[in-house]
């Protein structure tokens, strides 16, 4: 059996930015166009009018000040509110693994590998551009890397999912350099023309090299435990598959086939699950909160970190023992805790231990204790 190591991150950051004042003019000129066009039914009272948003309501919702995005144009449309991607040929490189290149290359420039090195690609992230051949497959070929690749999809919970599953095979033997990458086009999947969630999601690629501690060329972090777990539920959910035109209202616009959630349940149900998690997690790995010197929690909502912090610690974090991503990202699904990880951890000292938890749709939730070697 090998120890596993994280050995190198790397993060790509689309170009784009959009401010929560930008996002709100788009969104209320939207919201006046609809309500013009239906102005007689909604004075019959058959449709609902819409109502404008604003950044103070964003802000207090979540946290998040702005977003980047791989297409600005689409989304701020108030005649389209998605994003405009070109079709790419079949023998071109896909959206996916064009960023997710960026991001694995900076992981591997970090613990000084290259691609041959990697007989082990997983791609880990919420929505996949394609059914088949596997994401992960054509980042393999990319990156001339070796051995195998495969999807993986747990939603939000997808990076520690694939960390856990990519140290299992390291520990095991049957792999010795693996790459969990996450690129995440949450744009493409999230309803803009919603009020409660058009504000929520971000664009980002994020990725992680994961391979024998003794094999390490420098700085790295032994992961030392992993741990995840799922229940079901129907509160955050996506519509969208291959079997949608089989369906009666075939191709028919639906607001399920984007991004939905039941946020006040979520919230409810899904914090006290995380706080539980870690904390039986770090119980059985005989670590007490005071053992970790940093929390690297998924991005989604301000308020829930703040309030899984306070019950895995028992008091308010510190600054610096919980850091957020979120007010400069948004939510962007799995590569969340992996961009807080991989900005904040060059300061973490031998022998410092950290957790990185990730937690979503499902729901799932995933968490890996590390120590810095």
């Amino acid at each position: 059996m090998y120890t596993p190591a994280i050995t190198g991150s790397g993060v790509f950051t689309p170009p784009n930015v959009i401010t929560n004042d930008e996002l709100v003019e788009s969104f209320n000129a939207y919201v006046d166009l609809y309500n013009a066009e239906n102005a007689e039914a909604i004075a019959a009272g058959e449709v609902e009018a819409k109502a404008h948003s604003s950044s103070e309501f964003i802000f207090k919702a979540s946290g998040i000040e702005q977003r980047y995005v791989l297409d600005k144009e689409g989304v701020l449309d108030p005649t389209r509110m998605y994003p405009k991607f070109r079709q790419r040929s079949d023998d071109e490189p896909g959206l996916m693994t064009e960023i997710a290149m960026d991001a694995c290359n900076k992981a591997l420039a970090a613990a000084g590998r290259v691609g041959a090195d990697v007989d082990l690609v997983i791609c880990a992230c919420s929505n996949m551009e394609r059914a088949y051949p596997a994401i992960a497959i054509e980042i393999q070929q990319a990156l001339g890397a070796g051995g195998f690749g495969f999807d993986m999809n747990v939603a939000c919970s997808s990076a520690t999912f694939g960390i856990q599953a990519a140290a299992d095979m390291v520990r095991s033997g049957s792999v010795k350099c693996a790459i969990v990458v996450n690129p995440e086009v949450t744009s493409g999947h999230l309803e803009w023309r919603d009020r409660d969630c058009h504000f929520i999601f971000g664009d980002v690629a994020t990725a992680v090299v994961i391979e024998r501690a003794e094999d390490a060329q420098g700085d790295h972090f032994i992961v030392h435990s992993t741990r995840c777990a799922t229940e079901f539920s129907n509160n955050i959910r996506n519509n969208l598959g291959f079997l949608r035109r089989n369906r009666p209202d075939g191709l028919a616009e639906r607001r399920d086939m984007q991004f939905m959630q039941n946020g006040r349940k979520v919230f409810k149900e899904v914090v006290p699950m995380v706080a539980a998690h870690i904390h039986e997690h770090m119980t059985e790995e005989g670590r007490k909160p005071e053992d970790l010197r940093r929390m690297w929690l998924h991005q989604a909502n301000k308020s829930m970190n703040d309030f899984i912090g306070r019950k895995v610690l028992g008091r308010m974090p510190e600054e610096g023992e919980q850091p957020n991503i979120l007010q400069d990202y948004a939510n962007t699904s799995s590569a969340g805790s992996i961009i807080a990880f991989s900005k904040y951890s060059d300061d973490m000292e031998k022998g410092d231990v950290g957790l990185i938890c990730s937690f979503g749709a499902g729901y799932s939730v995933g968490s890996v204790i590390i120590e810095k070697a």
